[in-house]
């Protein structure tokens, strides 16, 4: 195990992690919005109580979220110095503009959403969640601004041996970050909509809170079904872009060793011979890669061998290959996983439609096992996303080998990635405590008890 293998894997563990967080605080607190803002519009108080009770395990997500994006940093800075002197001044401005303006944001608004509940008056309380929500997608899109730039590097200069900004807009506008922002923001209100659909029908199998949690579940699988065709069709985009902006990682996502001729066939499976560039076994299905690649049953996509030997026309000689078998099978986890979540919402809301929903006791039991299917194709997405990209960190301009720090020594990594492990082990044991326990006190806990004052933060144990 040496110092890149180290560093590459204690920068995936780490940000996979934290990016089970991420997607779940984004989907609550969009779906706690639109309970209150039936509360408000309707009067119905059972879609107070749920905004309380979602809003609640919001908030545990979202500071156990928190610690963990401060470890991401740590790390980030410690294991790759190379790579933060070469892009620190373009990196700068959207994170900056992260922590200052919508981490601030939502930080603030959480703080008056929770004390406010009486305080406030109902639309000025509804407004302070949804600038929570607003806050949360803001921070996702500075994120992503970042992180696009090294998929597709724009509005930079070369000056010294480092990329410096020159154009903020261009980085905003940049054509990655307008395909990539929909799918992370539908998939993150996916991953929302499971979770609470997920809890809904296990409340709803154990005949606790039934008619609170059927309320929580269709709005669940409403959102869960309007966000699962929405990824699609932004997944299908950024397909479409990668012919432009990254065909390597294209071609390796289909394990297309050689040109697939016209028209070009999808590998639905294959088995893969990295070692001698060959698939020795494919199911293909005629025509569909020419339409994922150019939205028409026609055209011919360039193979790895033969853009192998353009990028060292391009770029000098060096293997600008990616690990295939990661990148390929990735790709299909995420899109199989996302497939049955749009079947799922669509049967869920059927059942409800015909009022037999607590009747389907198989259907409630495998909704509580896909609670897990959002965070797996999300993890799937950004795992062909960044081990598709590879060996470069910066995409044309710097490899991942020249990004890490020179003095961290392999003893230190092995060190740090261990701590860092046992620290996430460590929330991951208190997140999935306090989620289970608050579950199991239901929605009418969160009401305030005869000798608290209403409004007071529900159940301040938590915090404490």
């Amino acid at each position: 195990m040496d110092e890149l293998f180290l560093a590459r894997l204690q920068f995936g563990s780490t940000t996979i992690f934290h990016f089970l967080f991420v997607p779940l605080s984004i989907g609550l607190v969009f779906l706690v919005a639109l309970m209150e803002t039936h509360y408000v519009l309707k009067g119905d108080e059972r879609y107070k109580k749920l905004a309380k009770f979602w809003g609640h395990l919001f908030l545990i997500n979202f500071a156990v979220g928190v610690v963990t994006g401060i470890i991401q940093e740590f790390q980030f800075g410690m294991n790759w110095s190379d790579y933060s002197r070469f892009v620190g001044d373009v990196f700068g401005a959207p994170l900056a503009i992260e922590a200052l303006l919508a981490f601030f944001m939502e930080s603030t608004f959480i703080g008056l959403w929770i004390f406010g509940w009486d305080r406030l008056s109902p639309k000025v309380h509804l407004a302070c969640i949804w600038l929570v929500s607003l806050g949360t997608m803001m921070s996702a899109l500075w994120i992503l601004a970042a992180n696009s730039f090294m998929q597709e590097p724009v509005g930079f200069v070369m000056n010294n041996g480092r990329a410096e900004m020159n154009d903020f807009f261009a980085l905003l506008t940049n054509p990655q970050l307008a395909v990539e922002f929909p799918h992370v923001i539908f998939g993150a209100l996916a991953t929302g909509a499971f979770f609470i659909g997920g809890v809904s029908a296990f409340k709803i199998l154990k005949g606790q809170e039934v008619d609170l949690f059927k309320k929580s579940f269709n709005l669940a699988m409403t959102v869960a079904l309007i966000s699962g065709l929405a990824i699609a069709f932004s997944g299908h985009a950024q397909a479409k872009h990668l012919m432009e902006s990254q065909p390597m990682k294209m071609a390796a996502s289909e394990a297309l060793w050689e040109d697939s001729g016209d028209p070009a066939a999808w590998t639905a499976f294959a088995w893969i011979d990295s070692e001698n560039q060959e698939n020795s076994f494919e199911i293909n299905i005629p025509f569909a890669l020419s339409y994922l690649a150019y939205e028409k049953f026609q055209g011919d996509v360039p193979g790895m061998k033969t853009l192998q030997a353009e990028y060292e026309a391009t770029y000098g000689e060096g293997n600008y290959i990616p690990p295939v078998k990661t990148t390929f099978w990735s790709f299909r986890i995420m899109v199989g996983a996302g497939m049955v979540m749009i079947f799922a919402s669509l049967l869920g809301l059927y059942f409800s439609y015909r009022e037999t929903l607590a009747q389907q006791k198989w259907f409630l039991r495998a909704m509580v096992a896909l609670i897990s299917f959002p965070f797996i194709a999300n993890s799937a997405g950004w795992i062909m996303t960044e081990v598709g990209r590879q060996p470069w960190t910066v995409f044309g301009l710097m490899t991942t080998s020249a990004s890490i720090s020179p003095n961290v020594s392999t003893a230190s990594l092995l060190l740090s990635l261990i701590a860092f492990s046992g620290a996430y082990l460590i929330l991951a044991i208190v997140l999935v405590y306090l989620f289970i326990r608050e579950i199991k006190k239901g929605v009418e806990h969160h009401e305030a008890a005869p000798d608290q004052k209403a409004g007071d933060p529900f159940d301040q144990e938590v915090y404490l």
